[in-house]
């Protein structure tokens, strides 16, 4: 299944199961917070050029075991065209 959101840009991001499989390969903590993913790349505190022509959402948003919080920051590209 595809999740897609639209960035702060107003591009389409899209997210099939076949990605999120690999970054939860690579990332295994990720594993529980796909909707916080798509959440910072729809609404980020912060967007940062990443250094291979990708964005970087920057988003303060997970709760840590220790009751504190982390941030989060995803890299996505936005390959489709604006939405109306």
């Amino acid at each position: 299944m595809t999740e897609t959101v639209t960035s702060k840009n107003g591009v389409a991001i899209r997210l099939t199961d076949e990605r999120w499989t690999h970054i939860t390969e690579e990332d295994a903590e990720l594993a529980g917070f796909k909707r916080d993913v798509l959440e910072t790349v729809a609404q980020p505190e912060q967007i940062l050029a990443g250094g291979a022509g990708e964005l970087l959402a920057l988003r303060a948003c997970l709760k840590t075991q220790l009751g504190g919080s982390s941030s989060i920051s995803f890299g996505f590209r936005g390959r489709g065209r604006r939405r109306k």
